[in-house]
């Protein structure tokens, strides 16, 4: 992937970690932002064999930087160790900045590797969100494909998505060594593509894809880890009803879910179009969170009765609840979440996010057509 689009996110002024999945461009965005910088790119076999026999020659470039030069390591997971070095030489007073990029939290989160004691922020780069695309953003092909940048990039995205969904999503797994056995790897993936936007039944999991109920346990793990999933959480601020206990389960992108979502006679089509369109929206209210940096938070809410809306966005400046609907019409049914959830929390804005055109409001509802809603979702960036 060669083409660089101008993203939301804005260059760092100190320390900083920048972590999510490969092919989300994270090292074009750090080519892009600091063009002169240093660069130790781990996954080049000869500058990774160097550093792990010499991790010291991290030291020897941070002592020689000047103010405002800026060191970018990339994949660091794959080296740890470096971590030690560099937080020495920050001890040292080194003039310069370092960015470390990484896809997998795994070895990150071990209590023995130096997250340089609190001395940078952690960020994430995530896929593409439509304003980043402007007007080449297609709500039919972002369904189908997803937003990962190097498959929306790709001149064959249908290609992309098969050879990313193998290369990053299976291989990187495997060649991270947490898994032992991948044809049980892959069952699993498919097991757990039903579970796209639901709560994940580990048990109804285990028994499908013939794995043990603990090892479909750590393969959720490894999947948070490497940042190819994430969960949403109930929201309870203030709860005045009986709620669902457990999380939500989602695919980081619609395009891997849809490469591992088997779909035949037996499928219905309307239960995948609509999981896919639910969880680019979850995905895209994910990275405001993310670029917000104020502690905004995404969750879901679900009474014990199964009255449920998809997405509450919580923050600073923003409390929205948000159900998300395939349909090119606005049915009754549509709204009884979103009018239970506004009789219990007034103060929220509630939105039915549809496939029509027209934006209206009813009962104090507003109807967005979910496209123009996505296009516009991050423009206090811009």
């Amino acid at each position: 992937m060669n083409t660089y689009r101008k993203r939301l996110l804005a260059p760092f002024s100190a320390h900083a970690f920048l972590l999510g999945p490969r092919g989300t461009g994270k090292t074009l965005w750090s080519k892009a932002s600091y063009p002169d910088a240093v660069r130790v790119d781990l996954l080049d076999p000869d500058t990774f064999r160097l550093f792990a026999a010499r991790p010291e020659q991290l030291l020897a470039l941070a002592r020689a930087t000047q103010p405002g030069e800026v060191i970018v390591v990339d994949e660091v997971q794959k080296l740890p160790q470096l971590l030690e070095v560099a937080h020495l030489s920050i001890s040292e007073g080194m003039l310069g900045t370092y960015l470390f990029t990484g896809s997998s939290a795994r070895k990150l989160r071990r209590g023995d590797v130096n997250l340089l004691g609190g001395r940078a922020q952690i960020r994430m780069m995530y896929p593409y969100l439509a304003i980043e695309l402007g007007h080449d953003f297609s709500l039919d092909r972002s369904l189908q494909y997803g937003m990962v940048p190097v498959v929306v990039e790709a001149t064959d995205p249908q290609a992309a998505r098969r050879a990313y969904n193998a290369l990053y999503v299976h291989e990187e797994v495997y060649a991270e060594g947490l898994v032992r056995r991948t044809d049980a790897f892959a069952r699993f993936l498919e097991a757990i593509s039903f579970s796209h936007g639901q709560v994940v039944n580990v048990a109804n999991v285990s028994r499908e894809c013939a794995v043990p109920r603990k090892t479909v346990e750590s393969y959720l793990q490894i999947l948070e880890d490497m940042y190819l999933a994430f969960k949403v959480q109930v929201f309870r601020q203030r709860a005045q009803r009986e709620l669902a206990q457990h999380p939500k389960f989602y695919f980081f992108d619609v395009g891997v879910f849809r490469a591992n979502r088997p779909t035949g006679p037996l499928d219905s089509t309307a239960d995948v179009e609509g999981a896919a369109l639910e969880g680019l929206v979850l995905q895209h209210l994910v990275a405001l969170a993310g670029l917000r940096q104020d502690g905004t938070s995404v969750s879901y809410w679900r009474t014990r009765s199964g009255v449920e809306v998809d997405a509450i966005v919580y923050g600073p400046s923003t409390f929205w609840a948000i159900e998300v609907k395939r349909s090119r019409e606005v049915r009754h049914e549509h709204l009884r979440g979103l009018k239970a959830f506004v009789a219990d929390y007034p103060e929220a804005t509630p939105i039915l996010l549809y496939g029509g055109t027209d934006r209206m409001v009813v009962d104090g509802i507003a109807i967005e057509p979910v496209e123009g809603w996505l296009r516009s979702l991050g423009s206090e960036f811009i």
